[in-house]
């Protein structure tokens, strides 16, 4: 389905050296910020209190924010589960004070301002699940980077596989920076939308490789700079299509999905954006520096079938 029909081929390699340039330096600054400023790492990762609170009526979520914060709670994540009825807290880590004590501080301060409050459920997360946490994350990333490159080479070849993985993580790099810059809270939410955003991007990569892989094929006498514009170009209503839709839908889970959603949606709000860019104006780049040519492509005896063609 093309509702973009564009007719000349938009020539994207001619912009390579300064989209991978603009990459280089965003990617560094987002490195920079991630060593200086460091993750703000949630309650998940840390260690911490959840308590689970039910009221007989719907609860006042920011209201009990406003609660916590008056006893100095202010980093403390508030929100509905499952109900309109319950609500899921999360404490971080308070030296001075034990898991019972600190969830008996807040439930007598709910209490003071709506006595319907009552607690449901109270779990202690000690530092070290949140160190297993952290480290199992790690390892996941590390896994599905090692799978898509391993998908990569064997569909296509070596050098579309290592410039789809270092474009899909020059997303990941971003998206961290952009927690790291901001302190937004990183959390498990979090984590699943960045192994969502390398599934998704690379997604959009085989997309092009694909075309460029046919390309190669079929356009004998392009230079290689003209066969990776041309897969570009070709696919770009598909790209359009599918990132603006479901751009939109991410977006309405950002403005309409609450806190419990927020960080989560602005995860792949951002993934979404850079993934489109780094699909097309860093991945492919990188191919023609790696030096990819038709002899990558096509196999010798293929090779042989379309010099004979006049």
């Amino acid at each position: 389905m093309e509702f973009f029909r564009i007719k000349r081929d938009i020539p994207f390699m001619s912009w390579g050296k300064y989209t991978t340039t603009i990459s280089l330096v965003t990617f560094l600054v987002s490195v920079f910020f991630l060593v200086s400023k460091g993750l703000n790492l949630g309650v998940d990762f840390t260690g911490g209190t959840v308590m689970e609170v039910g009221y007989t009526q719907p609860a006042d979520i920011n209201r009990i924010r406003s609660t916590l914060a008056k006893l100095g709670m202010v980093d403390a994540s508030v929100q509905n589960f499952g109900t309109s009825r319950d609500v899921l807290i999360r404490l971080p880590l308070k030296p001075e004070m034990s898991s019972a004590q600190l969830s008996e501080k807040v439930i007598a301060a709910l209490r003071q301002d709506g006595p319907s409050a009552e607690i449901r459920r109270v779990e202690f997360v000690g530092p070290q699940v949140g160190k297993e946490l952290v480290e199992n994350g790690a390892l996941a990333l590390l896994i599905v980077s090692l799978g898509i490159i391993a998908y990569l080479a064997l569909r296509f070849e070596w050098k579309f596989g290592v410039s789809g993985i270092i474009a899909n993580l020059h997303d990941v790099v971003i998206i961290l920076g952009f927690f790291a810059f901001f302190q937004w809270e990183f959390s498990l939410t979090v984590l699943a939308a960045i192994l969502a955003i390398l599934g998704y991007s690379v997604n959009e990569s085989v997309v092009i490789f694909d075309r460029i892989r046919e390309n190669f094929r079929k356009m004998r006498k392009a230079s290689v700079a003209q066969v990776i514009d041309n897969a570009i170009t070709r696919t770009m209503s598909r790209t359009i299509i599918t990132h603006g839709s479901t751009q939109m839908v991410v977006i309405s889970m950002l403005i309409f999905g609450g806190e419990a959603l927020h960080y989560f949606a602005l995860a792949l709000t951002i993934g979404i954006l850079f993934g489109i860019y780094s699909s097309v104006l860093v991945a492919s780049p990188l191919l023609m520096l790696l030096g990819v040519s038709r002899q990558d492509i096509v196999k010798p005896e293929k090779k042989e079938e379309v010099e004979a063609v006049p």
